[in-house]
């Protein structure tokens, strides 16, 4: 079964207010309305004198007072809206609960009695409000957005790195497991080289020209080797001819 919800509403609040009843309020004197509001009677500001150990009671009446005839907070009668500026007696004029709250907060930021305001708003900075909450979002988001980016971009270097690691793991690999070929087994390779370019019309002569047309022919059968690389052991081929008729 659900229990009843205290917080749901505060026993210091009411849906609309006299001047006095807001100002006691205000001053945090609920305890002494009774004997406030016998002082007052049907006047809208307590007697000169009255109550000289709260100072401040007659004074934030004067605000709400203030307040009221600036049109700075709507008021009513008996706590029933009245058009702007129409006549209502003094003794009957009332302000709603809303009003008078939003008033508080817009021109009295740094108080907030708990009438108005429950714990989480008394216990709040003034300087944070719904706009600077806002401003905050944007702010975290666009963060989010460049930290998404970056992080993005790094997944992306990672994955590079790691090809690259791999690479280099395989080459080191082939060459601690590669035996080098000995002089006369490298002139034999050259040689079996140089009679299948002369079978293929291939001038080993002109090593960069036979150089770009080898590459070309490697890479239709799907072979990719450097065409500075083919050139190299072409331009050995005629050491590996001078070697063998010796």
């Amino acid at each position: 079964m659900e229990q009843y919800n205290e917080k749901s509403c505060n026993n210091l609040e009411k849906l609309y207010y006299r001047p006095i009843e807001a100002a006691l309020r205000w001053c945090n004197l609920i305890d002494h309305e009774p004997e406030i509001l016998s002082a007052i009677g049907s006047e809208v500001l307590l007697p000169a004198g009255a109550f000289p150990q709260w100072p401040c009671l007659r004074l934030n009446t004067e605000k709400i007072w203030v307040a009221i005839q600036d049109g700075e907070m709507p008021y009513g009668r008996d706590g029933k809206s009245v058009p702007a500026g129409e006549n209502v007696r003094k003794d009957r004029i009332t302000v709603k609960h809303t009003d008078l709250r939003a008033w508080m907060a817009k021109t009295y930021p740094d108080q907030k009695p708990p009438f108005l305001f429950d714990e989480i708003e008394r216990n709040t900075h003034t300087a944070i409000n719904a706009e600077s909450v806002r401003a905050l979002q944007v702010e975290r988001d666009s963060l989010k957005a460049r930290v998404d980016k970056a992080v993005e971009e790094w997944s992306k270097l990672k994955r590079k790195f790691d090809e690259v690691s791999r690479e280099r793991d395989q080459l080191a690999s082939l060459q601690a497991n590669e035996q080098p070929l000995e002089t006369r087994e490298r002139n034999t390779l050259l040689l079996i080289i140089a009679a299948l370019c002369k079978e293929a019309r291939l001038d080993i002569n002109t090593p960069a020209k036979t150089a770009g047309l080898l590459k070309s022919m490697l890479s239709n059968m799907d072979m990719q080797i450097g065409e500075t690389t083919i050139e190299v052991h072409l331009k050995r081929i005629r050491d590996a001819l001078r070697s063998r008729m010796k």
